[in-house]
């Protein structure tokens, strides 16, 4: 077989995800994708994401009273995003989309802070190179650009971190991510992309979004290996992203992951879901929950039981009785913070724009 057909099947991902945690908790060995996890490091996964849903859900209700302007819920993907970041070591990095609340508390990022962001207050309040954690991006894909430089530039400085992005199926429609793809493969850049495909971008659904077989298959048009895994599953998510972050560190190049998992909760609170998926199709959607999951496996290996439980959901409870004491009634910013840090040099445009809302805000005459 020609050299260059069996490095592109070699690129291929499989043909199904990889899947290590049934929902019961039965777990199933894979002796490509090992596991190195002791007893307290399980119980950790499990808390971080029972604490990301508790705080979700405040978000929610925060939203609803009219204290945040939106949010983006991850209700159904603390999995993906638990288990992935949990993978990469402390020096990685880490650029999110708008719906990475889960991989913030992995780096013990605030989350009164970030959820400053939904409020307007700022934008994300808090300091990326404390937490190896970027800015929450609002447009689609433009942080798989910065996730490739930021590598890139490590690759230069002989600093053997590996950054990993985040987006969604629907950003893989996006041109940004694939530039970013592109100059990845090329380079060799420690990136790994990491798309959480839950089935809908906004109200579209996947076959809609790409004719190829799967999400990862798209990898291999930047020869980049593409990998797949049950993004319900923080088993088999943990494991898949290991792989692909120390492939990335060794100096092998981006890997492409599909996590498949699905978005219990509306796009944002802005979104009505019921004009395009059944209650039906949520309730089977619902039978994949990965923190139930997880917690039959825990219990399964005589590592949960009502002291865990209790100890978990009281910090939970602790941590989103922060979250609404930090964001309710919360001052706002001077709005003509907008125009700091634009330009070191700013245009007569830009100076125009300045003194037309100073004008207003003074409710003088614009």
């Amino acid at each position: 077989m020609n050299s260059n057909v069996s490095e592109a099947i070699a690129l291929l991902p499989p043909n199904e995800p990889v899947h290590l945690l049934d929902p019961d908790g039965t777990y199933h060995e894979d002796p490509e994708h090992p596991l190195d996890l002791d007893e307290a490091q399980l119980r950790e996964l499990y808390r971080l994401m029972v604490v990301t849903r508790k705080v979700d859900r405040e978000a929610i209700n925060l939203q609803r009273q009219g204290q945040l302007g939106v949010y983006a819920s991850c209700m159904g993907q603390e999995a993906a995003q638990v288990a992935s970041a949990y993978a990469l070591k402390t020096e990685d990095w880490i650029f999110p989309s708008y719906r990475e609340l889960g991989a913030a508390l992995v780096r013990n990022v605030d989350a009164v802070g970030l959820l400053q962001l939904y409020r307007g207050t700022w934008l994300s309040d808090h300091n990326p190179y404390e937490h190896n954690f970027a800015l929450m991006a609002i447009p689609i894909g433009t942080q798989a650009l910065h996730a490739t430089g930021f590598a890139m530039g490590a690759r230069f400085d002989d600093n053997p971190l590996v950054s990993m992005v985040y987006f969604g199926d629907g950003g893989t429609s996006e041109g940004d991510p694939h530039e970013a793809m592109t100059f990845a493969g090329v380079f060799k850049s420690p990136v790994v992309f990491f798309v959480q495909n839950n089935q809908y971008a906004i109200s579209v659904p996947l076959d809609r979004q790409t004719a190829a077989p799967t999400l990862a298959h798209k990898a291999i048009g930047y020869g980049i290996p593409g990998y797949r895994c049950d993004g319900n599953d923080v088993l088999a998510t943990y494991a898949v992203t290991r792989r692909a972050v120390e492939r990335a560190r060794s100096g092998e190049g981006p890997a492409f992951i599909e996590a498949l998992t699905y978005r219990m909760e509306a796009h944002t609170t802005s979104d009505d879901p019921t004009r395009y998926r059944t209650q039906e199709e949520l309730d089977e959607a619902a039978k994949t929950d990965p923190i139930a999951r997880m917690r039959n496996f825990l219990t399964q290996r005589d590592l949960y039981d009502d002291a865990l439980e209790n100890e978990i959901e009281q910090q939970a409870k602790d941590t989103a009785t922060t979250v609404r004491a930090g964001i309710y009634d919360a001052p706002h910013g001077d709005p003509m913070e907008l125009f700091d840090h634009v330009y070191v040099d700013p245009t007569g445009y830009f100076e125009g724009q300045r003194e037309l809302l100073a004008a207003e805000l003074e409710g003088g005459d614009a």
